[in-house]
């Protein structure tokens, strides 16, 4: 009777094969390119339409001024008395465009809509990545209901590869503790297949690109 257990088979097999070592059959693989099929259509332009197929919205603004417009425009549209920002960037930059914002910690929980920078926008999935390193800290890209996120065309990237290489450049040695890549509105579908907007995250993603590039 055989007493060797399906895995003690499975065991012998691994060993043999590391014992008896084969030659590769795949020399010819090139494993540093791309897997990936490559575009023509420039990067900020696929961004934009991978982000709005997964249900973000995408604002284009030739400048900052053009930010400011289109920022109050929304403010006006969604009767937001102002948005909730944590970012001594952001609070300069959204005070010389007159655009009003909340950051009083006791006024967190109420917050309807939060307005954060980002690391990088990766082009191939039309996601945004953003860190702890940023003044935003974690909280502000998962508390509120709309997120909204300001960017500049010079951190449009294709790929996640490059998004990370940047990273590495820019943090060096202290690297943020946390990365998140953000797909568009945070969305879950329970056993029945309905999908829900908001359930881990923000229902409305706002992805303002601001030209900076000649």
């Amino acid at each position: 009777m055989d007493e060797t257990t399906t895995k003690e088979k499975i065991l012998k097999r691994i060993r043999d094969a590391l014992i008896s070592k084969k030659e590769n059959p795949f020399k010819n693989v090139d494993f540093s390119s791309s897997v990936l099929v490559e575009t023509e259509e420039e990067k900020e332009i696929v961004f934009a339409q991978k982000l709005m197929a997964m249900g973000g919205v995408f604002v284009y603004c030739e400048n900052e001024k053009a930010l400011g417009e289109n920022l109050k425009s929304l403010l006006n549209q969604k009767a937001w008395k102002d948005y909730f920002v944590v970012d001594k960037k952001l609070e300069i930059l959204l005070k010389t465009l007159d655009i009003p914002f909340q950051n009083e910690p006791a006024a967190f929980n109420n917050m309807v809509a939060g307005i954060t920078r980002c690391e990088y926008l990766i082009s191939r999935f039309g996601s945004v990545l953003v860190s702890s390193g940023l003044d935003s800290g974690r909280r502000m890209f998962v508390f509120p209901e709309s997120h909204i996120v300001v960017a500049y065309t010079s951190q449009v990237v294709m790929e996640l590869k490059e998004a990370l290489a940047g990273m590495r450049r820019r943090y060096n040695e202290k690297f943020p503790s946390q990365m998140t890549v953000i797909t568009g509105p945070s969305r879950t579908a329970d056993i029945e297949k309905t999908l829900i907007m908001g359930a881990h995250g923000p229902r409305e993603l706002y992805v303002f690109v601001v030209d900076d590039e000649d």
